[in-house]
């Protein structure tokens, strides 16, 4: 008889024959044809008396004079010796008065599938018998927890809009999906936050980040939160966008998770294309649709005048003044201080020679293909001192590529903004030369460093 509590293996076999044969006729040959074959240590008839080897377990069924079935084979043996077992079976080639052939398929460990078991009936235990209530002081700390991030929520205009307490005086807030984001953020202590209430972004909220000097849109890390973020760009003066990770929400992240992501922020400016929705009313010449200034910026630049109107306007505000017998001017001279401003600033405008575009250089026109092969992929390339392609990273990630880089790079080509901070860690780096789509608002150039833009290559 087999002993369950010793079993290690069972053998699992096919038998096939070309005949009728029944269960009696296997077992014997079984224990006949190995006899004396694997010496007297791995006698099937003496381990079968000792317990090492079970019942030999037959399944048989014949169909057109042909029997096929099975036999299963349990050893107590380690691992070598039920090896030798197993394949002295498919030395078999006869049972009865037909010929047969026996074939291992597999060894099934005994103990892998009863740990099998021990884990599911684990996991069931784990999910269903515990006593789900927590214990009383935690219920106490996260009822009291609730209660102050609740406490803390404020509401903005008419339509109470929920948001953080300290949103109304900050100069930098944050603008989420829902007001699950907002207790979140409250909860790790972020409180300059105001939230949209899903794709259809209330009028006030858009106005209110008019009236702030930094705005960041932090969404879920799904298809909602891209078009919220698309929805913004259009209607709300939006300058960084943060994203939860792939698949997970702002109101599910842990404190970890929410300081990487801001931190991760990327310029508005650097992904514009990829959520602005192209309008054929409102797009330039290159079919990419204008974004609004920040309000700092949006009082109208002058236009400069054809030279013909400058030299007409300018000589139009030379005045002839009277002069005396000696040809002296006879007109009260005034303080220079009580001239109009206004007036010298005009003139000077209005005098300003047009601006003419500076071919680019033979040793510049070698990165032209490179920068076109970048427009629309919001990718960067790291060129060596011959040119040639060193590493590509995609340009959200160019800050931290470029200061972990040790390799030499002399040029960086990338499909987006040129920012001091980039330029300031290609200044560290040794680049030679920076070209982007456009340069942003770079106060300090390093001498080292040339800013190019991919138009004037």
């Amino acid at each position: 008889m087999q002993n369950a509590d010793t079993t290690k293996y069972i053998i699992h076999s096919k038998i096939s024959a070309d005949g009728i044969i029944e269960r009696p006729d296997i077992v014997g040959a079984i224990f006949g044809q190995t006899e004396g074959l694997l010496g007297s240590d791995l006698d099937l008839r003496d381990l079968q008396k000792t317990g090492r080897i079970g019942r030999i377990e037959v399944v048989v069924g014949a169909k057109g004079g042909k029997t096929k079935g099975t036999i299963l084979i349990p050893s107590s043996l380690d691992k070598v010796e039920t090896s030798i077992l197993a394949a002295s079976l498919e030395t078999i080639d006869r049972v009865g008065p037909c010929s047969a052939k026996i074939e291992v398929t597999h060894i099934e460990d005994v103990r892998a599938t009863k740990r099998h078991q021990i884990i599911e009936r684990a996991k069931y235990i784990y999910k269903g018998m515990f006593d789900e209530n927590l214990p009383e002081s935690q219920e106490i700390a996260d009822e009291v927890r609730q209660s102050v991030r609740v406490e803390e929520m404020q509401y903005f205009g008419k339509n109470k809009i929920p948001c953080g307490p300290t949103v109304f005086d900050s100069d930098a807030i944050i603008v989420v999906e829902g007001r699950a984001d907002v207790l979140n953020l409250l909860k790790y202590g972020i409180k300059n936050t105001i939230c949209v209430g899903g794709t259809n972004v209330p009028p006030e909220v858009a106005e209110f980040t008019k009236k702030k000097d930094t705005v960041t849109a932090f969404t879920d890390g799904d298809r909602g939160g891209e078009l919220i973020i698309k929805e913004l760009v259009q209607v709300a003066n939006i300058d960084y966008i943060a994203r939860a990770p792939d698949g997970k929400s702002v109101e599910d992240l842990v404190q970890k998770e929410i300081v990487r992501s801001l931190r991760q922020k990327v310029p508005v400016e650097q992904v514009i294309d990829k959520y602005l929705v192209k309008d054929q009313g409102s797009s330039d010449d290159n079919g990419r649709v204008q974004r609004l200034p920040k309000r700092k910026e949006r009082r109208p630049a002058p236009t400069p005048a054809p030279a013909s109107e400058v030299k007409r306007v300018a000589t139009s505000t030379v005045k002839r003044t009277p002069r005396d017998a000696r040809g002296r001017d006879n007109r009260k001279k005034e303080p220079r201080d009580q001239q109009s401003r206004e007036d010298r600033v005009a003139v000077e405008k209005q005098v300003e020679a047009p601006k003419t575009k500076v071919p680019a250089s033979p040793e510049n026109k070698r990165f032209k293909d490179h920068a076109n092969d970048l427009i629309g992929t919001f990718s960067a390339r790291f060129l060596d001192g011959k040119d040639n392609v060193v590493n590509e990273t995609a340009v959200r990630d160019l800050v931290s590529t470029l200061k972990d880089y040790e390799a030499e790079v002399k040029t960086v080509v990338f499909d987006g903004v040129v920012t001091q901070r980039i330029l300031d860690i290609a200044a560290d780096k040794g680049i030679e030369r920076l070209i982007g789509a456009k340069v942003g608002s770079v106060t300090k150039r390093p001498a080292s460093v040339k800013v190019l833009t991919a138009a004037s290559l």
